[in-house]
């Protein structure tokens, strides 16, 4: 990674971390929640994407240097809250998907923040298989 896209890359995260602070307790923002590789917690990160049928599908604008990818791949069991509402769920990480294709279908606030704040072509698609409502 370049030096520029580094700063880039701290620069946001840090960011992000004060915002997904204040995002994760507003009740219509939707939620992916991961269980810490390290620690086994639950961790919540404010995520924008869009439902399909029975899949979540949304693009981490880091790929696979954002954490909750990173726990995703330690334990792809998940909950993603929709509007209000928690969905139990299987992740998968989607390197061969076109993510930039991806983004065109998604909601396009979120979609235009992922692309700005995005490093480089890091971006990774992920898709959530939901199952039934309710809890782990």
């Amino acid at each position: 990674m370049s030096s520029y896209a580094e700063t880039k890359y701290r620069a946001v995260t840090a960011f992000q971390r004060r915002l997904n602070a204040v995002a994760r307790r507003l009740p219509a923002q939707t939620l992916l929640e991961t269980t810490g590789r390290v620690s086994g917690l639950p961790r919540r990160t404010p995520v924008g994407g869009r439902r399909v049928g029975d899949s979540f599908w949304l693009v981490s604008e880091f790929g696979e240097r954002a954490q909750y990818v990173r726990n995703i791949r330690a334990d792809p069991r998940v909950r993603v809250r929709i509007r209000g509402r928690w969905h139990v769920g299987t992740a998968h990480l989607l390197p061969d998907d076109d993510p930039v294709a991806r983004l065109r279908r998604l909601p396009r606030f979120n979609s235009l923040a992922v692309r700005a704040m995005g490093v480089g072509t890091g971006l990774l698609t992920v898709r959530v298989d939901l199952g039934e409502a309710g809890s782990r």
